[in-house]
């Protein structure tokens, strides 16, 4: 496949996009040489290799559900600058 003046500009214009002279010839190149790379793999005798499903052996490694040590409610209402017994203070924010 041979990447033109006419696929530069519909590229551009589908991507809303504004290239000028220079910058039109550096993605032609670009897509040339993606496009051959492409065409070089098509040519590989890919007949006894199996998909990858997977970048590696491992699926769904998780860490254990484990319940922590967590801070009391007056440890965590320490520090706040306005607050009730239970709950954090904060500045009205929706006015009606």
């Amino acid at each position: 496949m041979e990447v033109n003046d006419a696929l530069i500009r519909q590229l551009e214009t589908l991507s809303r996009l504004e290239f000028n002279d220079d910058e039109r010839e550096g993605i032609r190149q670009d897509l040339q040489r993606m496009i051959t790379f492409v065409e070089k793999l098509g040519e590989l005798d890919t007949t006894h290799v199996k998909p990858l499903l997977h970048m590696t052996k491992d699926a769904n490694v998780l860490r254990n559900d484990e319940a922590l040590p967590g801070i009391s409610r007056e440890e965590g209402l320490q520090n706040a600058p306005a607050h009730t017994a239970t709950y954090f203070s904060v500045p009205k924010v929706i006015k009606k």
